[in-house]
């Protein structure tokens, strides 16, 4: 059954990318007409067979932004906080959307700062959540420590560097997870206290330590 739910909603998103994205009306409906879950999709009023073309109706397009909402969001998890590798995005994120419901995109999208792209640079469709939101909620939860405020605090939620050097550093310095930072000043460089102590980083450095203001 969960099989059959997520073709559907591979197809709708298929169909929007084509139909929506694509500036296409219609996608051939020759190569699918066996499909079980193309059925489904005619039979719940989603999709139309017009002269052998497949076609979103609007209640079609509606359940379809859904889809690439929460894919699109599913995406950009994987990226600004499981640091998924991006050969590999694509695939999770199709595994994990299938699981998000509603309240949960809500959440994710809050948590990531109400994106407005994939990591693809593709737009995510905005959700009740965007419209809603005021400029103090736009805010990322989790962000880069460049981006954070000088005098104001992170907790280290993660570090995102693929260098094992810089890796090293960082944990020499005691940067590590669940870690409360201050930032003293960023130019001519970066300076954050950790306890007693006070630590210089360059501009790549602080965009690869991510944090969660506190």
């Amino acid at each position: 059954m969960m099989e059959r739910k997520e073709r559907i909603e591979e197809l709708l998103e298929s169909l929007w990318i084509i139909t929506v994205e694509g500036q296409k009306d219609k996608s051939d409906f020759s190569l699918l007409k066996d499909d079980d879950a193309v059925k489904d999709l005619i039979s719940m009023g989603y999709v139309l067979v017009k002269e052998n073309q497949l076609g979103l109706t609007e209640a079609g397009k509606m359940e379809a932004q859904k889809c690439i909402r929460r894919h699109r969001l599913a995406e950009r998890l994987m990226t600004d906080v499981f640091v998924e590798k991006s050969k590999l995005i694509h695939e999770t994120s199709c595994k994990f959307e299938h699981l998000i419901h509603k309240d949960l995109e809500k959440s994710i999208c809050t948590l990531l700062g109400h994106p407005k792209t994939c990591p693809h640079g593709k737009p995510i469709p905005p959700g009740s959540c965007c419209r809603g939101a005021s400029k103090e909620t736009l805010k990322k939860i989790i962000m880069p420590l460049a981006e954070l405020e000088i005098k104001k605090r992170g907790k280290v939620a993660y570090l995102q560097t693929g260098n094992r050097d810089v890796l090293q550093k960082m944990i020499a310095m005691g940067v590590l997870p669940k870690t409360e930072i201050l930032l003293l000043q960023k130019f001519p460089s970066y300076v954050i206290q950790l306890g007693n102590s006070q630590f210089a980083l360059d501009q790549e450095m602080a965009a690869q330590i991510y944090v969660r203001q506190v």
